[in-house]
């Protein structure tokens, strides 16, 4: 039977909305490539008697539990304590720990305070587990067959401990389950207007084929999963992949991990294409998510972001008139700035954002969400109008999406 596990993530920051914790999500992929089950993700805050009862409860349930957070050297911290606690222990100090922590402070200059030797000292039943990245070492308890460890709060002193010491471990001591995913992505269709197009083909999926449906913004992932990672395994998703692909390919923009971004520069580059962007209502955030692509500078000449229609007129040339008569927030404006960027920036594809992101500027013609979206190649520059929400951050994560969708479309075309 494959193992299973609990993630536990403490801190009062993360039920107070004060830091977001990725780090649950990020172990959990890491299990889940391992074929371990997570079976619950629970976030506490920094008190004795919830880490105490979560922990009795979860090394009940589960092959292991995974614990972030609560190291640090403060009194507020009350992992450790609570850990030598629960496993009826006391404290000795790791010499070896002793000696990693002075050399981190030594490499940046700084004198180490008593609370920070104090780091060092470990529950006597656990294997500690260095912290090449920080402070405080990790943790590591068995009993009855069963794994506690616990982990640094701050991600990337977490993720270098897991992938440097325990998944190590773990895949030594636990058998997986070899889970199989396939996703497909699409972009442009509603989740339940997908689900209706799909619907005769999910209800012919083998039972042990599981079809999830996953939205995310201005997208949906279908996650088609099955026990057993091997050929004939393999071959069989892949068949069911290709009986539905007709039925949605235009909407379907790539596979697995691969994100609309990442897509958009695969097409170019095949294409030998080159992209500009002229991004108002954005602020640039197209052209980071373009530019957070690994050798997007292949394919993207560049972008602009004409945020004051001064710059739409000295910049990129889009008539005055036009502007005070339609609005920067207009298809006309939007044309002209797709077709200018494309030809200022020397490149072969261009497009062009204007909206009202909100959440104020908005009027009864042109509400807060309204934003229209240019296109332009060498044939053709076209444009089309979106009604997002009221949220700003939203508003301007859509844009771009949905930017990126408008190139997807068009170059299919070509």
């Amino acid at each position: 039977m494959p193992a299973k596990a609990i993630l536990i993530s403490i801190g009062d920051e993360i039920l107070y909305g004060q830091t977001l914790d990725t780090n649950s999500h990020w172990i959990s992929g890491e299990l889940d490539s391992l074929g371990i089950r997570v079976m619950k993700k629970i976030t506490i805050g920094d008190t004795r008697e919830e880490i105490l009862h979560y922990l009795e409860e979860s090394e009940n349930l589960a092959d292991m539990v995974l614990i972030t957070g609560g190291l640090g050297p403060t009194n507020d911290d009350l992992t450790k304590p609570c850990l030598v606690e629960y496993f009826d222990t006391h404290l000795v100090r790791d010499q070896e720990m002793l000696q990693n922590i002075q050399k981190l402070f030594e490499k940046v200059g700084r004198e180490m305070s008593d609370l920070n030797e104090q780091q060092a000292d470990m529950p006597a039943n656990c294997t500690p587990i260095p912290n090449t990245l920080g402070t405080a070492p990790g943790m590591w308890f068995e009993r009855n067959g069963k794994v506690i460890v616990s982990m640094p709060g701050v991600p990337y002193e977490m993720k270098r401990m897991m992938q440097e010491a325990i998944l190590p471990k773990i895949k030594e001591m636990f058998t997986g389950d070899n889970i199989y995913h396939r996703m497909i992505r699409t972009i442009g269709i509603p989740e339940s207007v997908l689900a209706q197009k799909i619907k005769d083909w999910e209800d012919s999926l083998p039972k042990h084929i599981k079809l999830a449906y996953l939205p995310t913004m201005g997208s949906v992932k279908l996650r088609l999963t099955t026990s057993g990672e091997n050929e004939a395994t393999k071959k069989e998703v892949q068949e069911q992949i290709d009986k539905v692909l007709p039925q949605i390919e235009k909407y379907v923009y790539g596979f697995d991990d691969e994100e609309i971004e990442e897509a958009i520069g695969r097409m170019l580059k095949d294409k030998g294409l080159k992209l500009a962007v002229a991004e108002s209502c954005t602020g640039g955030f197209l052209s980071h998510k373009i530019t957070s692509v690994p050798g997007s500078s292949a394919w993207f000449h560049g972008g602009f972001v004409p945020y004051s229609n001064e710059l739409k007129n000295e910049q990129l040339k889009v008539d005055k008139k036009i502007i005070l008569e339609q609005g920067a927030v207009s298809e006309p404006v939007v044309l002209a700035l797709a077709e200018n960027v494309r030809k200022e920036f020397n490149a072969d594809v261009a497009v062009s954002i204007s909206g009202v992101a909100g959440p104020s500027g908005g009027s009864e013609e042109k509400p807060v969400g309204t934003v229209w979206i240019g296109y332009s190649d060498k044939d053709k520059t076209v444009a089309k109008k979106f009604q997002f929400t009221k949220d700003r951050g939203i508003n301007i994560q859509y844009s771009a999406i949905a930017a990126l969708n408008m190139i997807r479309i068009n170059l299919d075309k070509n």
